[in-house]
């Protein structure tokens, strides 16, 4: 409040937890004989009761409180007539959607309504108001309305996803207990398995339990950086594998190199994990606000989802570049170079699945740029991408001899 003898020449901004006002209290007070006083009030919890179903909008609407209620009057005030439009500074409660519309309404004793009210400017996390007069105000957001839930595709996410899981703890269980060839290093296949094997089951568990995980909202935020971290572990594994190929390949025009292993495993677990854990972090630093989107992924705000995309594609680019150095280097070696059969069938064949292996892992994800309001793009997405960890058993397990060797010895151990 003012009186007579203030010495104000503006009023500062008037703050609550979720919200700011700013208002013309000098030149209210000059027209009450120099006092007037103002109140602004926050309820937390108002949008419970004073819901945004009251807001008439369009059956195929769905309308969103964006901020907490909030009240600001005149108490003592002879003269309520405002100098200037009154500001206010809502903060999002809620994940703003890309392409919602947002109002600045005011409560009129059964509804919400925005006459007297316009939005000055907006961000993803604030926006301004303006008011001609007093009164409750809210923030609400419309947006079209969901298709519904389409419970066949749920079910087949779950499913596949589950499958994927199977398969992929077996091809683990293959590499970890197998007696493999002398050179055969599989160090980042096991990784790779590993990162699959955690990115898909916390997938799995947060579709699951979606419901009571959004409510609290750090940790959604926890578990898409998680995710954000598996998965980029996942390619940065892919890579690391075809630069092992791209080497030993290379060595096989020189005769010193004879099945040696070319780098250190503990060298390649520290790498493979250090990356993904670098770009999680400088992506933390740089956007905090970035992760926990409504289904605890990333968030599609300020491109931030680049933070995720950028890497894969600039891994993908570069494992291409290393796959085409890889054949002609391969083609040119096999005619001029007069190695052991074995040696260089055991080569094309390494290469050859380490090919199939990128191509299944990577490029499905490139179908994730096609799958907004396309049904058919989004079961295949789910099918290429829950299936990764069935490819790598398929492809390294049950399609080599010296494997199903084993499994046939261990079966006849297990059964009489």
């Amino acid at each position: 409040m003012v009186g007579p003898q203030a010495t104000l020449n503006k009023i500062p901004e008037l703050y609550t937890t979720n919200a700011s006002i700013d208002i013309d209290l000098i030149g209210i007070a000059k027209n009450n004989n120099g006092t007037a006083a103002v109140a602004f009030i926050s309820y937390n919890t108002m949008e419970d009761l004073l819901k945004p179903d009251f807001f008439n909008t369009s059956n195929d609407t769905v309308n969103t409180m964006m901020s907490t209620v909030i009240s600001a009057t005149l108490p003592k005030t002879t003269n309520t007539t405002l100098t200037k439009p009154v500001n206010f500074t809502l903060k999002h409660t809620r994940e703003f959607v890309s392409g919602g519309n947002l109002s600045c309404v005011y409560w009129n004793i059964t509804e919400w309504i925005v006459d007297g009210c316009s939005v000055v400017k907006t961000n993803s996390s604030h926006t301004v108001c303006s008011c001609f007069h007093l009164s409750t105000f809210a923030l609400i957001m419309q947006t079209s309305r969901s298709p519904p839930e389409d419970n066949l595709t749920q079910s087949m996410n779950v499913v596949f996803v589950i499958v994927g899981l199977v398969f992929t703890s077996l091809a683990l269980l293959t590499f970890g207990f197998c007696r493999w060839k002398p050179g055969v290093n599989n160090v980042a296949r096991i990784n790779l398995c590993i990162s699959l094997l955690f990115a898909h089951l916390l997938f799995l568990l947060t579709q699951q339990f979606i419901n009571l995980i959004k409510p609290h909202k750090e940790w959604c935020a926890v578990i898409s950086g998680a995710l954000h971290f598996f998965f980029l572990s996942c390619f940065v594994w892919m890579f690391i594998e075809a630069v092992l190929l791209f080497i030993c390949v290379k060595n096989l025009s020189q005769i010193s190199s004879k099945q040696r292993a070319v780098l250190n495993s503990g060298f390649l677990i520290v790498i493979g994990y250090v990356i993904a854990f670098v770009i999680v972090g400088v992506s933390v630093g740089l956007v905090p606000e970035g992760y926990g989107s409504e289904q605890c992924w990333i968030k599609q705000e300020k491109g931030f989802i680049w933070s995720f995309l950028g890497p894969v594609c600039f891994i993908l680019a570069i494992n291409t570049i290393l796959f085409i150095n890889i054949i002609i280097k391969l083609n040119s070696t096999l005619k001029n170079l007069k190695a052991e059969v074995s040696q260089m069938k055991q080569t094309k064949i390494m290469v050859f699945k380490t090919l199939a292996q990128f191509v299944i892992l990577g490029c499905p994800w490139i179908l994730g740029f096609f799958t907004e309001n396309n049904q058919m793009m989004e079961i295949l997405f789910l099918i290429l991408n829950s299936q990764q960890g069935t490819f790598i058993f398929l492809v390294y397990c049950v399609l080599s001899d010296e494997v199903r060797q084993q499994y046939v010895k261990w079966m006849r151990a297990l059964l009489p």
